[in-house]
């Protein structure tokens, strides 16, 4: 039976029972997602306001205690926005973009993280992955009451996965004893420790890095900033080698504490111990609450594919990297991003298996990217040998003063979107002149339009976005259809659009993919070319 030893931050999907645990043969699903955090319930959503039918499986009943991830980027918001969330997170959030380095006692610099207007949300906030999985199911509610079937099992617990050519079958203990299920597909969502992967007998490539951080989460009355500080060397010596501090709803305050490989986790993890740091960071006088706490471990590693057959993984059951820069859950929401509208389309029969490839290529690119910003900035924050920690020190000294070796200092390179530059179904890049940030594979950036914002407009399938260009309302391709958003200098009166978008031609046509990401783009519209693009993009050429 099911392990009842599970504390719930929000208890949001209570075990009921399913009629197909009464059948004899298992019921068959286009799609099952295994996990219900945030990628797996991401993913849910977005193929469910498709039309697909999806199932989730939780091993629990709804979200756990503590705040684990809470810095979520602009770029995660504009996907939660377009499954119809953002606004709420944004709600629920405290808003930053400015973060400040020091080193001991001094300020080394600051930076702003969104120095540019003209964005409908700000370059991160802060919120407690707990609210932020709460939301999603709420919008999950909202979804299935207009129809989307889309269906949460809680204490669903999948024990054995038998993986064949045109399916998969799954078995799954609840709390009434075991059922089978089967699917056409199934992701894996099942976080870091994924019993899928496991299961599967698949395992991560990539480093494991020799050192330990407390994280805190406390309840205080504070006269911090909103903004992200990171001490290097902090002055409270006994906190350890560095340190980061952020706020979060509800007067709730993050505290990492840089402590060390050697040290003795359960000693570490004592309240008396965890406010001895506190108190030599904060003062003895001031009084607060220990909320949470727990202790990691660097980790830069993944899957080398993140398709297996039938099975996709996704988020943390497929990548894992340092938490410093924001980029695992973040990630992982581009992951759920680019692998709804692509499922999507295979599930209806509208584009060939293949197109699931290309999700394996974009977003092992992106992890790619991520290892490689993180482990740098492991490798900066924890210095491994005695010349490159003086190596560390001096370029920290030198950017106090010089505005020329900031950019060398890594505290952690905050989440941004990822690009996918030659990827697999770029077309061309035909407009002379374009803004390099909007090339071909590039997510599209915001910009006010009218009395809204651009993403805003872009809708949930193909969009043929023109800039004082004509084109039909729309182009169809091997029954695709890509719809037309007509936009002109009359609709961008800040100027940003041009900018963002004509750069220095005088018209653009712009392909768009469904998860908002440039496919193609050209000067002006050519019908041929277009529906062209438009196969590719759909893994059909």
């Amino acid at each position: 039976m099911l392990d009842d030893r599970y504390s719930l931050a929000f208890r949001l999907y209570p075990y009921a029972r399913s009629t197909e645990q009464d059948g004899d043969a298992p019921a068959r699903h286009p799609v099952v997602v295994l996990g219900g955090g945030p990628v797996g319930i991401a993913t849910a959503l977005d193929l469910g306001l498709q039309g697909v039918p999806v199932v989730v499986l939780d091993d629990h009943e709804g979200v756990g205690q503590g705040s684990r991830a809470i810095c979520f980027a602009k770029r995660t918001l504009e996907i939660c926005d377009r499954l119809g969330a953002g606004a709420e997170m944004l709600e629920a959030g405290v808003v930053w973009n400015l973060g400040k380095v020091f080193h001991a006692e001094r300020k080394v610099f600051e930076f702003n993280l969104l120095p540019e207007a003209g964005h409908r949300f700000p370059a991160f906030i802060n919120l407690q992955q707990p609210h932020f999985e709460r939301l999603l199911v709420e919008r999950v509610r909202a979804a299935q009451a207009a129809g989307a079937p889309i269906e949460i099992r809680g204490r669903n617990r999948v024990d054995a996965v038998d993986v064949h050519e045109d399916h998969v079958l799954l078995d799954v203990m609840t709390p009434e004893g075991p059922y089978r299920i089967a699917a056409d597909w199934v992701i894996g969502a099942d976080g870091a420790g994924s019993p899928l992967r496991k299961r599967m007998g698949l395992d991560f490539e990539g480093r494991v890095f020799k050192d330990s951080f407390l994280i805190a989460d406390i309840r205080m009355n504070a006269e911090f900033p909103t903004e992200r500080w990171f001490w290097f060397e902090p002055p409270f010596k006994s906190s350890g080698a560095s340190c980061l501090l952020h706020k979060q709803p509800e007067g709730i305050w993050r505290v990492d504490f840089q402590i060390g490989w050697d040290v003795d986790r359960e000693e570490e993890l004592k309240e008396k111990n965890i406010r001895a740091r506190l108190d030599a960071m904060l003062g003895a006088d001031v009084d607060y609450e220990i909320v949470w706490s727990s202790i990691y471990t660097f980790q830069c590693r993944r899957m080398k594919r993140f398709r297996h057959g039938r099975v996709l993984f996704a988020g943390d059951a497929a990548h894992q990297v340092s938490p410093f820069g924001a980029r695992g859950a973040n990630s992982g929401i581009q992951d759920a991003d680019n692998i709804g509208w692509k499922l999507g389309l295979v599930v209806q029969g509208k584009a060939p298996e293949r197109l699931l490839d290309t999700y394996c290529a974009e977003r092992c690119h992106g992890a790619d990217e991520n290892i490689l910003n993180s482990t740098r900035s492991t490798d900066f924050i924890t210095p491994k040998s005695a010349v490159s920690h003086l190596f560390r020190n001096a370029v920290l000294d030198l950017a106090r003063d010089h505005a020329f070796a900031r950019p060398f200092v890594n505290s952690g390179r905050l989440s941004v979107p990822c690009v996918y530059d030659d990827g697999p179904l770029n077309g061309p890049d035909a407009l002379p002149g374009g803004p390099a940030r909007t090339r071909p594979g590039a997510p599209c950036p915001d910009a006010p339009v009218g009395e809204g914002y651009l993403l805003g407009r872009l809708g949930g399938g193909f969009t043929l976005l023109t800039l004082d260009a004509d084109a039909p309302d729309q182009v169809e391709a091997d029954g695709i259809v890509a719809s037309r958003l007509a936009l002109s200098a009359a609709d961008d009166p800040s100027g940003a659009l041009a900018e963002r978008y004509l750069g220095a031609a005088g018209a653009a046509v712009y392909l768009i993919r469904p998860d908002q990401h440039v496919a193609a783009r050209w000067a002006a519209f050519d019908a041929g070319a277009v529906e062209t693009a438009l196969c590719h993009a759909c893994g059909k050429e």
